[in-house]
């Protein structure tokens, strides 16, 4: 559905020129929540920009549903900008106009007669979960209502593909989970291709099938959600997910060397992953039973991630030196993951 190949974009902020974007080739499947992921001024609202055009890349081919959007003449770009929807952080509604006003501000070019406008506006709206507000005015609602009628408005002109930039970062937690909750209810009920944007690797856990981390303008890490949160390669990532994880606040825990010896007694702290069926398996009660070895937890969490549990253990273990290691080496042929902290 999408396809980025080799795409560059540098600004002149008048003292140096500065590579937003460099060199990325990025394809999104037809259906796909595909999320992109990176620290403010990674270059990830630059890119996701450069799928519809709205800012223009120095080299590169972008490609949406078979279309090559940097062939295009502007009435032919403006034309396919139809079918690209896009959503944003401050939800960028008209405060003068009424909800289905706001919503009536995309179809202003539609062949639909006042009439059809009009019922695809209610129907938007019921799809949205405001059937009822209509009339009211954006300083009339809440931040989540606000995105819903932007993501309404989005919708109306039926794109094929959904571009979202930080549009949950305004949005308080309960709030944030009630718009994902929706996007994810979109991609099902409606077929269109996601492309979500954010700094919150929470967000890619609750809602992407793949995801890309972005960092000084490039892609430094891709794959499914669930090789992500289980099997991270680059440290950027690792730090991400040890935050959406709170693996973090148990490194903080362990950096005080007089905590970590009362709790541990100067043993090795080991994080465990593990993902999907190994979830289910009772791993330490077996390290007992085979080995002779204890186990003690000091953290214990498990995710959902697309579907898919992702379990995380800090553990130390007690027991003969040797025994131990047959523990490590049994537990790593589970395919779980395993670091000394």
């Amino acid at each position: 559905m999408i396809e980025l190949t080799h795409i560059k974009k540098t600004y002149d902020t008048g003292r140096a020129r500065v590579t937003a974007v460099d060199d990325v080739s990025l394809s999104v499947e037809k259906g796909d929540i595909y999320g992109i992921i990176g620290f403010s001024g990674a270059g990830k609202s630059t890119l996701v920009r450069c799928i519809n055009l709205l800012e223009r890349p120095d080299s590169g081919r972008v490609r949406v549903d078979g279309v090559e959007l940097t062939e295009l003449s502007v009435p032919q770009l403006r034309e396919a900008r139809r079918r690209i929807g896009m959503i944003f952080q401050n939800f960028s509604l008209m405060p003068s106009r009424t909800v289905a006003g706001n919503i009536a501000m995309a179809l202003r070019h539609s062949a639909l007669t006042p009439e059809k406008k009009k019922e695809k506006i209610a129907s938007l709206l019921e799809l949205v979960g405001l059937g009822e507000r209509a009339e009211s005015y954006p300083s009339q609602l809440s931040g989540g209502q606000k995105q819903r009628v932007a993501i309404a408005r989005a919708l109306a002109n039926d794109p094929k593909v959904l571009l979202c930039d930080e549009a949950t970062s305004a949005l308080d937690p309960q709030t944030t989970r009630s718009i994902l909750k929706l996007l994810r209810s979109l991609n099902e009920k409606l077929g269109i291709t996601m492309v979500v944007i954010t700094h919150q690797m929470s967000v890619v856990k609750s809602l992407c099938r793949h995801a890309a981390v972005m960092e000084h303008g490039r892609i430094v890490e891709r794959g499914t959600a669930v090789d992500l949160f289980s099997h991270p390669q680059q440290p950027i990532t690792k730090s991400f997910i040890d935050t959406a994880c709170n693996v973090d606040s148990l490194r903080d825990y362990l950096e005080d060397q007089t905590e970590r010896k009362a709790v541990t007694g100067g043993a090795p702290v080991y994080l465990l992953t593990y993902a999907g069926s190994e979830t289910s398996e009772p791993l330490m009660a077996n390290l007992y039973r085979l080995f002779g070895v204890s186990a003690n937890i000091l953290f214990g969490n498990v995710d959902f991630v697309a579907g898919t549990p992702i379990g995380r253990l800090g553990v130390t273990l007690s027991g003969e030196k040797e025994a131990v290691s047959r523990a490590l080496a049994y537990i790593k042929d589970r395919r779980v993951t395993v670091e000394e902290l």
